[in-house]
């Protein structure tokens, strides 16, 4: 049986499917082993175990059939979820991202407060999605 992992539901694959295809191999070591810049499925996986798929989200709500149901909540929330990679370096992983259209949520700091060396810096990826690079 595989481990558990993350997928994504996206509505605009060919935008976020560039964006992991550039930043997971540098920052995770997972290489892409299905998929292409159409969908509507991507993998990506490291020593035999997927990290991270992403999945057309139109297709699944037409499978499961919540496809009549709006895609995203209306007015403002709180994010719900959060994709965490721990990496070597903040400030070149942050960089990293921010060339393939992620966008800054705060820069590199310390956090101390949440555990010794912790060192951390939050981005959105094309859809809006929290990420959260770490080091310690």
């Amino acid at each position: 049986m595989d481990a558990p992992y993350h997928r994504l539901l996206v509505a605009d694959f060919p935008a976020c499917f560039d964006f992991y295809r550039e930043v997971l191999p540098p920052l995770t070591g997972a290489a892409l082993t299905k998929g292409a810049p159409e969908g509507p499925y991507a993998t990506w996986d490291l020593a035999g175990r997927t990290v991270l798929s992403l999945f057309d989200r139109g297709q699944l709500a037409a499978a499961v059939g919540t496809a009549a149901r709006p895609a995203a909540p209306v007015g403002a929330a709180q994010d719900d979820a959060m994709l965490v990679l721990r990496v070597d370096d903040v400030e070149q992983s942050l960089a990293l991202c921010l060339r393939h259209g992620g966008a800054t949520v705060t820069g590199p700091a310390e956090r101390p407060e949440w555990g010794p060396g912790l060192r951390t810096a939050h981005l959105r990826d094309p859809e809006g999605r929290l990420i959260e690079l770490q080091s310690y």
